[in-house]
């Protein structure tokens, strides 16, 4: 059983100590950024090994950062947890046999049956993003989210395409198939959405705003900005087309 929402004296308390602690808060370093790029000029395990020991400081401050981006998710949304990718890559299956990601990125989770969807950080020189949704739902899910699609559309379209909403997120991101799934219209008014596979956003960052002491801020306005979307998802994942409950 999950423990009850803080309340509202916690939640002021919780943000006091946030400003607090933004004060001194980490930041992206210019330092962490040029590792990560002669990581990528020499991604072998000999030149890795010699440089652990400066990485495992960049990694140190990366999470610290990364905790403090949780933090501030805390305010306004119930996340279960975060957690930082290994910088170490699977190449069992790949082509490419480099050791080592050349970023460093991390996952956070939303508590709770009923807050569905993610939010992903990744930090990587000149290749800096964020990105929240649902990346691989599965078949019941995507299933039921074309279903919603097919039968009213208007309120996702009212969400996504708000303008303060596509000036942070712009448009929505991931595969689709080619012209419908199985079982729906290809000529059907709300085609161009049944037919994804993912559905994503993306919002990208250059060197120059990932190394400002802003950073932190413009990634929780992104995030908090996003709220109405998963709000929406969430209740269409979590309810039949009668709108009735699938919690039990």
């Amino acid at each position: 059983m999950s423990s009850a929402p803080p309340s509202i004296k916690e939640k002021v308390e919780f943000g006091k100590n946030l400003i607090l602690g933004r004060m001194l808060h980490p930041i992206i370093t210019e330092e962490a950024l040029h590792f990560l790029e002669k990581l990528k000029k020499n991604n072998t395990r000999e030149w890795f090994t010699d440089h652990k020991k400066e990485f495992k400081q960049h990694e140190a401050d990366v999470k610290d950062f990364f905790t403090l981006v949780m933090d501030g998710l805390s305010v306004h949304d119930e996340i279960d947890k975060m957690k930082m990718f290994r910088i170490y890559r699977d190449v069992r299956f790949s082509n490419d046999k480099t050791p080592y990601k050349s970023h460093f990125a991390g996952s956070f989770s939303r508590a709770g049956a009923q807050l569905r969807g993610g939010y992903y950080l990744r930090v990587k020189p000149n290749e800096t993003f964020i990105a929240i949704g649902f990346w691989g739902p599965n078949k019941e899910d995507l299933l039921r989210i074309r279903k919603e699609f097919e039968q009213d559309a208007t309120e996702i379209r009212e969400i996504i395409n708000k303008k303060s909403f596509q000036k942070i997120w712009g448009e929505m991101q991931g595969d689709a198939v080619k012209t419908a799934p199985k079982g729906f219209d290809k000529e059907h008014v709300n085609i161009d959405l049944i037919r994804r596979k993912q559905f994503i956003f993306v919002r990208n960052f250059s060197d120059k705003e990932v190394l400002s002491s802003k950073f932190i801020d413009e990634i929780e306005k992104s995030f908090k900005a996003i709220r109405p979307y998963f709000d929406y998802m969430g209740d269409v994942l979590t309810t039949n087309l009668n709108g009735e409950s699938l919690i039990k």
